[in-house]
Protein backbone atom coordinates (compact mmCIF):
# COMPACT_ATOMS: atom_id res chain seq x y z
CA UNK A 1 0.00 0.00 0.00
CA UNK A 2 2.76 1.96 1.28
CA UNK A 3 4.12 1.74 -2.76
CA UNK A 4 1.02 2.64 -4.30
CA UNK A 5 0.27 5.98 -2.28
CA UNK A 6 3.77 7.23 -3.87
CA UNK A 7 2.72 8.79 -6.84
CA UNK A 8 -0.13 10.66 -5.18
CA UNK A 9 1.88 11.90 -2.52
CA UNK A 10 4.49 13.44 -5.34
CA UNK A 11 1.60 15.42 -6.83
CA UNK A 12 1.12 16.85 -3.46
CA UNK A 13 4.48 17.60 -2.56
CA UNK A 14 5.22 18.85 -6.13
CA UNK A 15 1.68 21.00 -5.89
CA UNK A 16 3.24 22.67 -2.55
CA UNK A 17 6.05 23.22 -4.00
CA UNK A 18 4.35 25.15 -6.60
CA UNK A 19 1.99 27.16 -4.90
CA UNK A 20 4.82 27.85 -2.24
CA UNK A 21 2.70 26.50 0.82
CA UNK A 22 3.47 25.70 4.46
CA UNK A 23 2.69 21.95 3.50
CA UNK A 24 6.47 22.05 1.56
CA UNK A 25 8.31 20.47 3.80
CA UNK A 26 5.65 18.58 5.06
CA UNK A 27 4.95 17.08 1.74
CA UNK A 28 8.91 16.82 0.65
CA UNK A 29 9.78 15.16 3.25
CA UNK A 30 6.68 12.63 2.51
CA UNK A 31 7.51 12.37 -0.69
CA UNK A 32 11.40 11.87 -0.10
CA UNK A 33 10.24 8.61 2.52
CA UNK A 34 8.18 7.35 0.17
CA UNK A 35 11.05 7.10 -2.73
CA UNK A 36 13.05 5.89 0.18
CA UNK A 37 10.98 2.76 1.17
CA UNK A 38 10.99 2.19 -3.11
CA UNK A 39 15.10 2.46 -3.03
CA UNK A 40 15.23 -0.10 -0.20
CA UNK A 41 12.68 -2.58 -1.59
CA UNK A 42 13.76 -2.60 -5.58
CA UNK A 43 16.23 -5.09 -6.87
CA UNK A 44 19.60 -4.14 -8.10
CA UNK A 45 19.59 -2.86 -11.23
CA UNK A 46 16.58 -0.80 -11.02
CA UNK A 47 14.72 -3.24 -13.46
CA UNK A 48 17.54 -3.60 -16.07
CA UNK A 49 17.40 -5.55 -19.22
CA UNK A 50 20.09 -6.05 -21.65
CA UNK A 51 19.11 -6.24 -25.29
CA UNK A 52 21.31 -9.31 -25.93
CA UNK A 53 19.16 -10.74 -22.69
CA UNK A 54 15.56 -10.86 -24.91
CA UNK A 55 14.78 -13.97 -26.56
CA UNK A 56 13.02 -12.12 -30.17
CA UNK A 57 10.17 -14.04 -29.61
CA UNK A 58 9.69 -12.51 -26.46
CA UNK A 59 9.02 -9.14 -27.78
CA UNK A 60 5.45 -10.17 -29.26
CA UNK A 61 4.64 -10.71 -25.46
CA UNK A 62 5.56 -7.61 -24.14
CA UNK A 63 4.25 -3.61 -24.36
CA UNK A 64 7.62 -1.98 -25.50
CA UNK A 65 7.87 1.78 -25.29
CA UNK A 66 9.49 4.13 -26.95
CA UNK A 67 10.07 7.06 -24.47
CA UNK A 68 12.18 9.11 -26.97
CA UNK A 69 10.36 12.42 -28.51
CA UNK A 70 8.13 11.58 -31.67
CA UNK A 71 10.21 12.41 -34.26
CA UNK A 72 12.75 10.34 -32.86
CA UNK A 73 10.22 7.78 -32.78
CA UNK A 74 9.48 8.05 -36.20
CA UNK A 75 12.98 7.63 -37.66
CA UNK A 76 13.31 4.39 -35.80
CA UNK A 77 12.45 2.60 -33.78
CA UNK A 78 11.99 -1.42 -32.42
CA UNK A 79 9.22 -2.89 -34.14
CA UNK A 80 6.10 -2.88 -32.52
CA UNK A 81 6.95 -0.05 -30.07
CA UNK A 82 4.49 2.52 -29.18
CA UNK A 83 5.58 5.90 -28.29
CA UNK A 84 5.19 7.48 -25.09
CA UNK A 85 7.40 10.31 -24.57
CA UNK A 86 8.94 9.71 -20.94
CA UNK A 87 7.53 12.58 -19.10
CA UNK A 88 4.47 11.59 -19.94
CA UNK A 89 4.33 7.86 -18.56
CA UNK A 90 2.13 8.76 -15.40
CA UNK A 91 -0.35 10.49 -17.32
CA UNK A 92 -0.94 8.10 -19.83
CA UNK A 93 -0.23 5.19 -17.57
CA UNK A 94 -3.59 4.00 -18.37
CA UNK A 95 -2.59 3.12 -21.78
CA UNK A 96 0.15 0.45 -19.39
CA UNK A 97 -0.14 -2.40 -18.27
CA UNK A 98 0.30 -4.18 -14.89
CA UNK A 99 -0.19 -7.24 -16.25
CA UNK A 100 2.33 -8.58 -18.51
CA UNK A 101 5.70 -6.88 -19.40
CA UNK A 102 6.56 -3.44 -20.53
CA UNK A 103 9.91 -3.15 -21.71
CA UNK A 104 10.93 1.39 -21.85
CA UNK A 105 13.71 2.35 -23.71
CA UNK A 106 14.95 6.14 -25.08
CA UNK A 107 17.89 6.61 -26.83
CA UNK A 108 20.80 5.49 -24.67
CA UNK A 109 18.77 4.48 -21.82
CA UNK A 110 18.95 7.60 -19.46
CA UNK A 111 15.17 9.47 -19.46
CA UNK A 112 13.84 5.84 -20.07
CA UNK A 113 15.02 5.03 -16.52
CA UNK A 114 13.52 8.19 -15.12
CA UNK A 115 10.30 6.94 -16.55
CA UNK A 116 10.75 3.76 -15.85
CA UNK A 117 11.26 4.64 -12.08
CA UNK A 118 8.35 7.09 -11.63
CA UNK A 119 5.96 3.73 -12.68
CA UNK A 120 7.70 1.68 -10.43
CA UNK A 121 7.43 4.23 -7.32
CA UNK A 122 3.99 4.35 -8.74
CA UNK A 123 3.07 0.76 -8.58
CA UNK A 124 4.43 -0.92 -12.07
CA UNK A 125 7.11 -3.79 -11.15
CA UNK A 126 6.73 -5.18 -14.78
CA UNK A 127 8.74 -2.46 -16.06
CA UNK A 128 12.42 -3.25 -17.10
CA UNK A 129 14.88 -0.69 -19.00
CA UNK A 130 16.56 -1.23 -22.11
CA UNK A 131 20.02 -0.90 -20.73
CA UNK A 132 22.01 1.29 -23.26
CA UNK A 133 18.56 2.38 -25.30
CA UNK A 134 17.94 2.13 -28.52
CA UNK A 135 21.68 2.62 -29.72
CA UNK A 136 22.55 -0.16 -27.91
CA UNK A 137 20.07 -2.08 -29.14
CA UNK A 138 20.60 -1.81 -32.79
CA UNK A 139 24.63 -1.81 -31.99
CA UNK A 140 23.91 -5.77 -30.51
CA UNK A 141 21.68 -6.51 -33.62
CA UNK A 142 18.44 -5.50 -32.40
CA UNK A 143 15.90 -8.36 -32.51
CA UNK A 144 18.78 -10.82 -32.84
CA UNK A 145 21.28 -9.64 -30.21
CA UNK A 146 19.84 -12.71 -28.16
CA UNK A 147 20.79 -14.83 -30.89
CA UNK A 148 24.00 -13.16 -31.70
CA UNK A 149 25.26 -13.15 -28.11
CA UNK A 150 24.40 -17.08 -28.21
CA UNK A 151 26.26 -17.53 -31.20
CA UNK A 152 29.22 -15.49 -29.79
CA UNK A 153 30.18 -13.18 -32.61
CA UNK A 154 28.70 -10.36 -29.93
CA UNK A 155 29.46 -10.86 -26.56
CA UNK A 156 27.68 -9.46 -23.77
CA UNK A 157 29.31 -6.00 -22.85
CA UNK A 158 27.69 -5.06 -19.41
Amino acid sequence: MRLKNTALFLVLAASALLAGTPAHADNKAIAIDEMAAYLEFVEYGGGTIFPEQIPKEEYAKMLVIDARESAQFNAGHIPGAVNIEWRQVLAKSSQIPKNKPVLLYCNTGTLSAQAGFALRVAGWDNVRILQGGYAEWNAKGGLDANARSKAGSTPPKH
